[in-house]
């Protein structure tokens, strides 16, 4: 019997919350939770057309993160055990059901060969500055103290604090000192750090990661969506949340672009001491920057409001997992108490590296570079659409890794999976969107344009003209 009548003849399941699963057996959760769902339709307690429960339903009565389930939702989907239609749910696909004494053989995946990285937020590993960096490590390891090498403080290593505190205030307008920074392995483990001595909800934007949110959600802190526009979030809606803190990219909105206003910036200080709340900064994206001024951090107008976090995953490497948090005075001991007693994340030879990195000006000399390497990529990108696909229109490109292809409406979904057939990863714009928004859903790409080696570049740029829809 053929798929499409198996499915025919079984009926169609209605939607349900209660979905039981046995997670068991060894492996990653996602691992197990796709165990356990392909074995319940293999054994027909879940039938053909069954609707599974949302990922948050199904997360929630698993205890597990609600990204994990998606994943296996998305696996599953790609191996044809299940069907995704968006507006519609997730629903167990139309197969026929195995003969009992069938042998099953293990499944395996095939994962469609990437042939062109356009994938956000990455930056080009070929321009990691390896001689320069070895003679920092050479320089950092011969002058390191004794103690250097002793039991780690959970702050981090002097030298890199002290170097740090004086890069932010010359380069980013901080005011801080030593004292108030804290070493972390990247803005994820230093969000998940700030996370777990907060109370209450936390703001976000309505477009921004999903990984972060679904940081703050696993520790138990409820997100409360703000609207974006061309001027950043939309900060008067804060005073009708019960947030107590919210977490901001203000240098450049990721993903959609372009920095907090001015008037917004004031605002979100003035909402802070008002509650006696806390803005969570994420410097995305704030030492690239091609056509504008650059932004200062918001941190400067109140250091006792605001959280600056920063990282070395755009700049540098994602590969060094290095980060800092500027903290108010009175967040630090909680902070540290959190981390607990010795340093576990961040290397020590990497600290000291990354201190005289910072202080003999190879830093800044990179960032240079860097600049003019991104422009580049970006301006290539910007006037290949504007040749061959004069009618997307092409945003948030003043600042950072990334551009926004703005698509029609309804064609988000098919010009990804042209993407796949051409072996071209990328992002589209709609799971960056929060669940709970107001704002209607946006149909677009997200184009990382860092990634690809320079010989490479112009093949992706041609890869990615021909899965963008045609003009209506």
């Amino acid at each position: 019997m053929s798929e499409s009548r198996t499915a025919e003849a079984e009926p169609k399941q209605t939607a349900g919350t209660d979905l039981h699963l046995e997670l068991s057996g060894e492996g990653s959760l996602r691992g197990r939770l796709m165990r356990a769902l392909r074995e319940a339709i293999r054994s027909g307690r879940l039938v053909p057309g069954t609707r599974l429960p949302p990922y948050r339903s199904l997360a929630h009565d698993l205890g597990i993160a609600r990204n994990t389930v998606a994943d296996a939702y998305a696996e599953l989907v790609e191996e044809g055990w299940l069907s995704a239609r968006q507006g519609s749910g997730t629903h167990v696909a139309g197969r026929a059901a195995p003969h009992p004494n069938q042998e099953r053989r293990p499944q395996r995946r095939t994962r469609r060969r990437v042939l062109h990285d356009l994938m956000p937020s990455s930056p080009d590993a070929a321009t990691f500055p390896r001689a320069t960096w070895l003679t920092s490590a050479r320089r950092a390891v011969a002058a390191a103290p004794n103690d250097a090498f002793g039991v780690g403080d959970p702050r981090g290593r002097p030298e890199l604090r002290e170097t740090l505190a004086e890069y932010l205030a010359r380069a980013r307008g901080l005011r801080t000192e030593p004292d108030r920074i804290m070493v972390c392995s990247g803005f994820a483990h230093g969000l998940r750090l700030l996370g777990s001595v907060l109370e209450g909800a936390v703001a976000v934007e309505s477009y921004g990661l999903d990984f972060h949110r679904g940081i703050l959600e696993e520790i138990g802190l409820h997100t409360v969506p703000l609207a974006v526009d061309s001027y950043g979030a939309r900060i008067d809606e804060l005073p009708g949340t019960d947030a107590n803190a919210v977490l901001l990219t203000p240098a450049h909105q990721f993903p959609t672009g372009g920095p907090l206003h001015p008037e917004r910036r004031a605002a979100v200080i003035d909402w802070a001491r008002s509650r006696g709340g806390l803005l969570v900064e994420d410097d995305y994206d704030g030492e690239f920057r091609y056509d504008r001024q650059p932004v200062g951090a918001v941190q400067g107008l109140d250091p006792d409001r605001v959280v600056y976090i920063g990282s070395t995953s755009k700049s540098l490497s994602p590969a060094l997992r290095l980060g800092w948090m500027v903290l108010p005075g009175w967040l630090v001991d909680d902070v540290i108490a959190a981390k607990g007693p010795r340093e576990m994340w961040s290397g020590v030879v990497d600290q000291l590296t990354l201190a005289d990195f910072f202080a003999c000006g190879a830093y800044d000399r990179h960032l240079r570079r860097m600049r003019q390497h991104y422009r580049r990529r970006r301006d290539l990108l910007v006037s290949t659409l504007a040749e061959r696909a004069p009618h997307i229109k092409v945003s948030g490109i003043s600042a950072g890794l990334h551009a926004v292809l703005e698509l029609p409406e309804n064609t988000e979904d098919a010009a990804l999976q042209a993407a796949r057939r051409q072996g071209l990863a990328l992002e589209g714009l709609r799971p960056y969107r929060h669940p709970d928004s107001t704002m209607r859903p946006r149909d677009g790409l997200v184009i990382g344009y860092g990634t690809p080696p320079d010989h490479a570049f112009a093949a992706a740029l041609d890869a990615l003209c021909l899965v963008l829809p045609d003009a209506p």
